[in-house]
């Protein structure tokens, strides 16, 4: 027997099941298969509970320091019990909201794991779906390298870091990208010694250089030993933890290895190839700007397309997807414009272009940065923190890349995120009055600067 939909969803994290919701809203029927809960990676195993843990070691960091704000307060220890029940209790709240939303707008949910077997059809436990829309939206994957095998007991991924039921005492980790970073800064704030190896010049590869040397910076002030251009060589299991070899022979002994290299897609095996779905070398699903697959009517959203792997991009692209499907006609999601933050301590956000790719792209003497210190932001000196907002910008043009270091960067980044997405120059944003006193007048007073028209900041 066969059940039919206007739209079959392959996968239910954050793209499949906003493209569901959006879709179920315009009126398609939608089938929504997930071999896991609703709500995928981000909402049980990444985004939401890591976040839950880095506040956990915000409120820890809080209490250690607390005699600099006149507050007497003693930190005793991390009751790692306790911190997973608060973690654990506000990913509860939000499944439960969650398949309470999804169940409201009349959405077929299918448990178990589809595979594509025809340009309109996913099997599931012998249970066939055809949809005049296929959605693949399966997500991705810790990866790990070549021979590394993961355990689980001392060899990690992020996955298995977010159940420990204690503080290690020391941590080497693999991989200096947005989940190393979060992972070392939420293990030093509990207490661990930490390294993180990283094969790459900087940490956050991705992001502007300041960005990365000040990260660097800060770690080290925190006791965060950060080797950059060190690439990993082997791996023992001495009993008691961990012998890692990095090239040259020197050896690092740690409780455990996090192993942080990445995510794969999730593709293989589940009867893409075999329908015609291309995929590129590494396994992603090619997809052209509107999403579409090389299959006629088989779109795919999130993790599994090439680009940033993050959850509110795959978000963004499954309304996308669902608006296409009922012939709403939107625009494609702009990659560009799409924002990115780490939340260790201190915080990176940025959106828009690096100041190095402004210069490839526009030329040298076309492109000017201006970096404004938060030591000049009322509100941060509050806070106690250090870090920058750096703008750049095109000659007599646009701001095309924001770029913010510090303690709730991540907060800042959406009025950001406007400003490059609307193409905004520096004459535009300055007239604009912030609140006083917060950090966002610290892209307000960079904005001025730029302008020519510097207050507390040198144009």
């Amino acid at each position: 027997m066969t059940d039919s939909f206007d739209l079959v969803v392959l996968g239910a994290g954050s793209g499949g099941y906003a493209c569901a919701l959006r879709a179920a809203q315009l009126g398609l029927s939608v089938a929504l298969v997930e071999k896991g809960r609703v709500g995928g990676t981000c909402l049980h195993v990444g985004c939401i509970p890591t976040k839950a843990l880095l506040h956990a070691a915000e409120v820890a960091d809080a209490a250690r320091d607390s005699a600099q704000f006149g507050v007497t307060a003693t930190l005793e220890g991390i009751d790692m019990g306790g911190v997973n029940k608060y973690k654990d209790a506000v990913v509860s709240r939000l499944y439960k909201g969650l398949t309470g939303l999804v169940r409201s707008r009349g959405i077929t949910v299918v448990e178990g794991e589809g595979r594509l077997t025809g340009t309109r059809t996913v099997a599931v436990n012998g249970r066939e779906l055809a949809g005049r829309t296929i959605v693949l939206a399966t997500g991705s994957y810790p990866k790990t390298l070549p021979g590394l095998e993961v355990d689980g007991r001392r060899v990690l991924t992020s996955e298995h870091a977010l159940t420990l039921d204690h503080v290690p005492r020391s941590v080497v980790v693999l991989g200096g990208g947005v989940i190393g970073c979060e992972f070392a800064s939420v293990w030093r704030s509990f207490g661990a010694d930490v390294t993180v190896l990283e094969a790459l010049p900087r940490l956050l590869a991705g992001e502007d250089e300041d960005s990365s040397r000040q990260l660097q910076r800060a770690f080290a002030r925190r006791g965060i030993t950060c080797r950059v251009s060190t690439a990993f060589e082997s791996l023992r299991d001495t009993g008691a933890g961990v012998e890692v070899t990095v090239a040259g022979g020197e050896r690092l002994e740690a409780e455990m290895l996090l192993v942080a290299v990445g995510r794969g897609p999730v593709t293989s095996g589940l009867g893409y190839d075999e329908q015609g779905v291309a995929l590129d070398e590494r396994g992603f699903v090619v997809a052209d700007d509107r999403l579409r697959t090389s299959v006629e009517g088989v779109y795919a959203v999130g993790d599994i397309v090439p680009g940033l792997q993050l959850a509110h991009r795959g978000f963004a692209q499954g309304i996308f997807v669902a608006e296409e499907v009922a012939g709403l006609a939107p625009t494609p999601v702009d990659e560009a414009t799409v924002p990115r933050v780490t939340y260790c301590e201190p915080e990176v956000a940025s959106v828009g272009l690096t100041e190095a790719d402004a210069r490839a792209t526009y030329g040298e003497d076309r492109v000017r940065a201006l970096t404004y210190d938060l030591a000049g932001n009322g509100r941060s000196q509050i806070l106690r923190t250090q870090g920058f907002v750096k703008l750049v910008r095109v000659e007599g043009g646009p701001v095309v890349g924001v770029h913010v270091l510090g303690a709730r960067a991540g907060e800042l980044i959406g009025e950001a995120q406007l400003v490059t997405g609307w193409q905004a120059h520096p004459e535009d944003v300055a007239p604009l009055v912030h609140a006083h006193p917060t950090q966002h007048e610290a892209l307000g007073e960079a904005h001025l600067a730029l302008a020519g028209k510097p207050l507390h900041a040198h144009s």
